[in-house]
């Protein structure tokens, strides 16, 4: 699978958990060097794990059969556009939040669409796009000796896209896919990241999302 802008720490971060998992997975960036180093790092970084973790540009990245798009949340639009061709009839994940910080808070913005992910189905209306991975701490992703245990939200509009990405997440040890509906619930799962985020600056904690009775 191939991670757009996957050289940040939370690409950087789902990039180490599935590699872990045994996925094979390209980080993608606008530049290549950056990548391949960011790729480099992860590998040295674990390097008992032997990882199958390698760099690319994002246009290479988007030639996996699936794609997460983890830019920073007011580039995906305009990145996802310059690939729409290529991403065309495959899943692609959108994980990216709305946030601004305010003091010792962080607040939800509202994209003109409603959500980064209704945005970026817009840029590509070929894909299947489902939005996911919103909730979880990078640093804990990134450090494959933390234990990590969390629910994990999937939305989307077409059931192919929940069921690959409810797959791959699954292959995630400590972490539980639920479908959430459909790509309308988008909205309200990324702004809740605004909470968990703030949780975790006045708490100084790594908190994940844990849903009791299902």
């Amino acid at each position: 699978m191939g991670i757009v802008g996957g050289t940040g720490p939370a690409g950087r971060g789902l990039a180490t958990r599935l590699a872990a998992a045994g996925v094979d997975v390209t980080i993608g960036s606008r530049e290549r060097l950056r990548a391949d180093e960011i790729a480099d790092g992860v590998r040295a970084r674990w390097p008992e794990r032997n990882l199958t973790i390698v760099g690319a540009d994002n246009a290479g990245a988007v030639s996996a059969d699936l794609v997460v798009v983890a830019t920073p949340w007011d580039a995906a639009p305009s990145t996802v556009r310059s690939l729409a061709g290529e991403l065309a009839g495959k899943v692609v994940i959108s994980m990216a939040n709305a946030l601004v910080k305010d003091g010792r808070e962080m607040l939800p913005l509202i994209p003109a669409r409603g959500s980064v992910a209704a945005a970026v189905a817009a840029a590509a209306p070929g894909a299947l796009v489902a939005a996911s991975l919103h909730h979880l701490p990078a640093s804990q992703m990134e450090d494959l000796d933390a234990t990590l245990l969390a629910d994990v939200l999937v939305c989307s509009d077409h059931l192919e896209a929940t069921a690959a990405t409810v797959e791959l997440i699954g292959a995630i040890d400590g972490l539980r896919p639920l479908d959430a509906g459909s790509l309308n619930q988008a909205g309200a799962i990324e702004a809740f990241t605004a909470v968990c985020v703030t949780l975790n600056i006045r708490h100084r904690a790594h908190s994940t999302l844990r849903l009791a009775g299902i």
